[in-house]
């Protein structure tokens, strides 16, 4: 014998849970989950209104093996009889008022001659409704509406137990699928703010690209080392994160990318033929150069999204003996980000051939910075990078 249920409580807990989900098919299938195993549905599927495809669609199905409705199978258009059933207010009001629709009871209706002698077109209309309903051996429709809006269907095959839904059960239903209407209505909301989110990610990613291909144009040695300083910085997070060290979240190696990419940013504002020069710098002239982190993050700090990067940028000729600059920050008062990227900086800077020195080899680059690390460099990040120097990963 089945256990009654406390329908206001099962109503209760399901609306709280509902607050916390704001993936719709997550919704759906617990939601789908709950009838199957609370109400004994042997089977139960939702139709889901898919704005970009303008019809509803079964997304989610549950139930036993061989009497659910495959996920995908049903397709219905806005002219559907059973859609138009619930939104079109001339059926609607007539025949779906309830707040839910048993298939047995529009049979009645078809042979009540007081409703529907006369009316030839609505009876042919409701016996289109049945042969759906009973094409996906469908005995009650739930419908789930927001601001008179039909979001989704829920469709219920019979019960384990051959009975038919009762008034309760109905009724239950039927407010459930008022609150997953609300539920489905936030979710929509938060997935397209979600995706309001990645397109201005994507854009602001664009635009980092861009402010990095104009360091690139302006002076001849930084082409290729933005991308590679990028590279080596992402691969020493990878690393740090690997041996526990650290617990760096993913905004964090985000916003080391995109520092990665601007840290030179500020050579935009150093005049082109000291940074082109082939012969030995001045002191005037290095001193000019030096400027170029905390140029950067002049550029960069009317802009809210470069808030994090922009440490990366400012501080990644600091020394972690205090006598780098900008600022002249010591040990653990530099930024990690800062400290990563001040070791790809350095380590692309000794491989790179320049007109007053040639390159170092891979391992004499490994050598300096061992050397300096506790000195010039963060020890942990300069270990992290002698390791993956050490196994060829870099």
């Amino acid at each position: 014998m089945l256990t009654k249920l406390n329908y206001k409580k099962e109503l209760e807990n399901a609306s709280r849970g509902m607050i916390l989900i704001h993936d719709p098919n997550l919704l759906i299938k617990l939601i789908i989950r709950l009838i199957v195993r609370k109400v004994h549905a042997k089977h139960a599927g939702v139709l889901l209104y898919q704005p970009e495809k303008d019809c509803y669609v079964l997304t989610i199905s549950g139930g036993k093996e061989g009497m659910k409705i495959p996920p995908g199978f049903a397709k219905f258009k806005k002219d559907n009889p059973l859609v138009k059933l619930f939104t079109e207010k001339q059926y609607r009001e007539q025949f779906a008022k309830k707040g839910y629709l048993v298939v047995s009871d529009l049979n009645k209706l078809i042979w009540q001659e007081s409703v529907l002698a006369s009316e030839k077109e609505k009876k042919e209309f409701l016996n289109s409704v049945i042969r759906q309903m009973g094409m996906f051996n469908v005995l009650t429709c739930v419908p789930s509406y927001f601001h008179n809006n039909l979001l989704a269907l829920l469709l219920l095959g019979e019960k384990s137990t051959n009975e038919g839904y009762d008034q309760e059960e109905l009724d239950f239903l039927s407010a459930l699928a008022s609150n997953v209407a609300m539920a489905l209505q936030n979710s929509q909301l938060i997935d397209d703010l979600r995706k309001e989110v990645e397109r201005n990610r994507i854009l602001f990613i664009n635009t980092t690209l861009s402010l990095a291909s104009t360091i690139e144009a302006k002076d001849k040695y930084t082409r290729g080392h933005t991308e590679r300083v990028t590279k080596y910085s992402m691969a020493v997070a990878e690393e740090l994160s690997k041996s526990g060290k650290v617990d760096l979240p993913k905004k964090f190696l985000e916003n080391l990318y995109i520092a990665g990419l601007l840290h030179d940013i500020g050579k935009i504002a150093v005049p082109e033929q000291i940074l082109c020069k082939t012969d030995k710098l001045t002191d005037e002239e290095y001193d000019q150069i030096k400027e170029h982190p905390a140029r950067g993050a002049e550029i960069l700090k009317t802009l809210p999204e470069f808030e994090e990067p922009l440490k990366g940028v400012k501080h990644h000729h600091e020394r972690y003996d205090g006598k780098g600059y900008p600022a002249g920050l010591k040990g653990e008062e530099i930024p990690l980000m800062a400290a990563v990227i001040a070791v790809a900086d350095t380590f692309d800077a000794m491989t790179t051939d320049r007109p007053y020195r040639k390159a170092l080899s891979h391992d004499e680059a490994r050598e300096e910075i061992s050397k300096n690390s506790g000195i010039q460099f963060n020890p942990f990040v300069a270990e992290a990078f002698a390791k993956l120097l050490k196994k060829g990963e870099i």
